[in-house]
């Protein structure tokens, strides 16, 4: 769609974390330099927090791409309200190891073996856990339980812990002391600061095969800053928009009215509980806009008055022309977002 007009390779806005969009802000560098330094250590926990949406998932993916050519075992783990016994569980799928019906004591057994035939290999086995807020304290204990497990005296197993800001609260729980002790870094992801949210969006831009089309105005990137907060999950959220409304109305410079008309378009989006049927979808009435059948519209009186009326006439058929491209880009997102919906899954091949 808005990737031909603009002749990019790729979107370069898209919500799924991509590696090759990574940009190694100052907080994420450094965020970056904890997690592989706490990777160095070889135990413990590494904790990084941050608000949602300021790339977290992202980071991992990216110390992920770094591991290929190390000796390291690495399984992600994304978590839900679970219990103890079922967290032993998903790290053992996680791992590819039995875990069906088996007890505690069995799962126990399992990842001990598991964890020192790697190590005797010379490989190290790493656990990451993502929106580890949602991990109970309990879980969090099996988790301090398993970094126990030792051969010839070295650490086995490590965790990385990844989540919002109330995994910071919990760790700093009267009851989580032990955990504490056992936190080898720890990194809380803060937003991107104004020039760098603008650096941001040229490097996804950029990498997506921009070039500087559109243009954004320096007012552009400062509205988008205002609007996000430097927030990277909810900047390619308005960047997705807003190119799309450039493709629309042709646009080859984005500017402040530009950003803020998408604000307000998105803000005046209402938040559908679920995804209307195709049934509705064909009841759904299109705003009819008059227009002379006879295409011929009166003008008279004086030349000044003939301007007049000229302008107005002008000035209608321009506000028309905005509804129906308003009304086209709700269309759709609306049909992006059906497409979503009532698609069918694929198998991978």
């Amino acid at each position: 769609m808005y990737d031909a007009f603009y002749n990019l390779k790729k979107k370069p806005f898209q919500l799924n974390p991509d590696p090759e969009f990574f940009y190694n802000s100052a907080v994420h560098k450094r965020a970056l330099a904890y997690l592989r330094y706490g990777l160095a250590q070889g135990e413990g926990f590494v904790v990084v927090t941050g608000e949602p949406g300021t790339g977290k998932t992202m980071l991992v993916k990216e110390l992920f791409g770094t591991l290929r050519n190390e000796n390291t075992v690495a399984g992600l783990m994304v978590t839900s309200q679970v219990g103890a016994e079922d967290t032993l569980r998903i790290i053992a799928a996680t791992f590819g190891l039995s875990y069906d019906g088996d007890a505690k004591a069995v799962l126990l057994k399992n990842l001990e073996e598991f964890f020192k035939l790697k190590a005797r290999e010379g490989k190290r086995v790493l656990l990451v856990v993502d929106e580890a807020q949602n991990l109970p304290v309990q879980s969090l204990e099996e988790l301090r339980m398993l970094l126990n497990f030792e051969l010839e005296g070295r650490s086995i197993f490590q965790v990385f812990l990844l989540g919002q800001d109330e995994l910071r609260s919990t760790v700093q729980g009267s009851k989580m002391e032990q955990v504490r002790q056992r936190i080898t870094a720890m990194y809380h992801l803060r937003p991107l600061e104004s020039e760098e949210t603008k650096e941001y969006i040229v490097h996804r831009l950029t990498t997506a095969g921009w070039a500087h089309d559109p243009e954004f105005t320096k007012e552009a990137f400062e509205e988008v800053y205002r609007h996000t907060a430097g927030v990277p999950r909810i900047i390619n959220t308005l960047c997705d928009r807003l190119l799309l409304y450039g493709y629309l109305e042709e646009l080859h410079v984005l500017d402040l009215e530009a950003v803020r008309l998408v604000i307000k378009e998105m803000e005046q989006d209402t938040v559908r509980v679920k995804p209307p049927s195709r049934q509705e979808l064909t009841n759904v009435e299109t705003p009819m806009y008059p227009i002379d059948s006879e295409g011929a519209v009166p003008i008279a009186g004086s030349l000044e008055e003939r301007v007049v009326q000229l302008e107005n006439l002008v000035l209608a058929l321009r506000k028309t022309v905005q509804k129906e491209r308003a009304l086209l880009r709700k269309a759709i997102l609306l049909q992006l977002d059906m497409d979503e919906a009532y698609s069918e899954p694929v198998d991978e091949v």
